[in-house]
């Protein structure tokens, strides 16, 4: 074991073994085309022997969480093989006498904490949820405190720029990759190789089976929105309801696709926020030309001119002016709070010119790489994948699905890209806001086709990742059918709250985002 391995373990929260539940046999061969994926054929887990214990964790910030770790085999391929620990989370309702069951959240990122959600509070979850729930939620394989994937934070800390120019760059990147990988593979363990979302898919069936749930309901942010569609592809009938918020279509064919339709949301959301900024006086940039001055901001980073407003004298290089600044803000609908770090940012002291230093990509970028197979042939394709993203992204060049795309270069790829085959399955809720930055609405409409009879898609009419606690509207409408499974009707709509009305968005999760939990704990 790796010294920071060790280093990591002495400090993890108490976990208590829920008991070792084995016996899962699925076929799980790679899908090379993006033809309709077959179900998989999946036998059925045996009771757990014994009631999960839970026991208080530690460090918690918010009382009430209890722990749990549950012993899971790290290839589903072969159930009686090595272990690792899944992390479980869970608060129990606030009102046992009219508790329907176990809600489990899947968490977002690729890389988000469930635990850390469970722990620190669930306030993306309404009252009358948590009156009727226990909620529960685990770190996926890979992150947090469930085996996470550890790399060198030097090697990390050395990734070649994503503005891939040459044939001599080009293979330099896929060199860089190859060897990232081995090392992350050396520190991380044979789970290194079995990071994908089916593979979780199975772990999340383990964790309904440990629950003693006879049915499974659930709610899915982001990234978990994947888990939760090949979820209810591989078991149908064992899903009571579904949530699907903030959705993430798992057909897209091609690295250009991918990066196109990211271009489009996040453009999109900053053509929102111009037009927001034009029409409110209340906004820090209202009567300026908003593009200019946001490309004069451009310009300045990538001169390497721009203070860091998070760390006073280091540079802002353009590439994180556009993903840690405007498309942070953009998740959280920030319009007032965006328009008045432009205005800082613009009236900043230049600093000499230089090259600043692009922050990391989070840990769990290897669990992006084995769900999408994305090749580049050569410079030439990957320059013609910039312009794509460049020109339906004007305003946010350089956006960080680029850099996911040249850090999955040569990479394997156990679960690639399929359109989904759903049978059997009871009525399925997605939402999604109209103006989602990171998946946006048009993924949602492309999941709840592939659902077909199951899919049934509520849009919130605002803006932001995440939505289902947006206003009474949405709130009380997934309510309904997450206690009595009273669905809405196809194309129902619900508008977003008057602007300064206070609403929940939640906190970072989703596409792209990592939880402080899941970040390498050092070469």
């Amino acid at each position: 074991m790796p010294p920071s391995e060790a280093k990591r373990r002495a400090g993890r929260p108490t976990a208590v073994r829920i008991g070792v539940i084995a016996g899962l046999v699925a076929s799980t061969s790679s899908i090379t085309t993006l033809s309709t994926m077959p179900t998989v054929n999946a036998a059925s887990l045996p009771a757990p022997a014994h009631t999960p214990k839970w026991t208080r964790c530690d460090a918690q910030e918010t009382p009430g969480a209890e722990c749990a770790s549950l012993p899971l085999p790290i290839d589903w391929g072969h159930p009686n093989g090595p272990k690792f620990e899944l992390s479980v989370a869970r608060r129990k309702a606030t009102d046992p006498g009219d508790r329907v069951g176990s809600l489990v959240f899947g968490p977002g990122g690729p890389g988000d904490s469930g635990v850390d959600r469970v722990v620190e509070g669930i306030s993306r979850f309404s009252p009358e949820v948590r009156r009727r729930f226990d909620i529960i939620s685990f770190d996926p394989r890979g992150v947090g405190r469930s085996n996470p994937i550890t790399c060198s934070d030097d090697l990390t800390a050395r990734r070649p720029s994503p503005k891939v120019e040459t044939e001599a760059a080009f293979r330099a990147t896929l060199a860089y990759n190859t060897k990232l990988r081995a090392d992350c593979r050396e520190r991380t363990g044979p789970l290194f190789d079995h990071l994908d979302t089916l593979s979780t898919v199975h772990d999340l069936e383990a964790v309904r089976v440990a629950l003693g749930e006879p049915k499974l309901t659930f709610h899915g942010s982001s990234y978990g929105t994947m888990l939760g569609a090949q979820y209810a592809e591989t078991y149908p009938h064992r899903i009571r309801a579904m949530v699907l918020e903030s959705v993430l279509d798992h057909s897209v064919p091609t690295a250009r696709v991918l990066l196109r339709d990211q271009g489009l949301a996040a453009q999109d959301s900053f053509n929102e926020f111009v037009k927001w900024c034009t029409a409110n006086t209340g906004c820090a940039l209202h009567g300026r030309d908003v593009r200019a001055v946001w490309k004069d901001l451009l310009d300045r980073a990538e001169r390497g001119e721009l203070e860091n407003p998070s760390k006073p004298g280091a540079r802002l290089s353009s590439i994180d002016l556009v993903n840690t600044i405007a498309f942070r803000a953009f998740y959280k609908a920030d319009f007032a709070g965006l328009a008045q770090t432009i205005l800082a940012l613009e009236k900043s002291r230049p600093l000499p010119a230089g090259s600043a230093v692009l922050s990391p990509l989070p840990p769990s970028a290897p669990i992006f790489c084995s769900d999408f197979r994305l090749p580049v042939r050569d410079h030439r394709e990957y320059a013609s994948l910039v312009r794509t993203l460049n020109r339906t992204a004007p305003d946010m060049p350089y956006l960080l699905p680029l850099r996911m795309v040249a850090s999955c270069m040569g990479a394997p790829t156990n679960n690639p890209q399929h359109r989904l085959k759903v049978n059997g399955a009871p009525t399925i809720l997605l939402s999604n806001a109209l103006h989602d930055p990171a998946t946006g609405y048009s993924w949602a409409r492309s999941v709840t086709r592939q659902l077909g009879r199951s899919g049934v898609l509520l849009t919130y009419d605002g803006h932001g990742h995440g939505s289902v606690t947006n206003g009474p509207c949405m709130e009380n409408t997934v309510n309904a059918y997450l206690t009595d499974l009273k669905a809405p009707a196809q194309g129902a709509t619900c508008p977003a709250p008057t602007r300064g009305t206070t609403h929940r968005l939640g906190p970072l999760e989703g596409l792209w985002q990592s939880s402080p939990s899941s970040r390498s704990p050092g070469s």
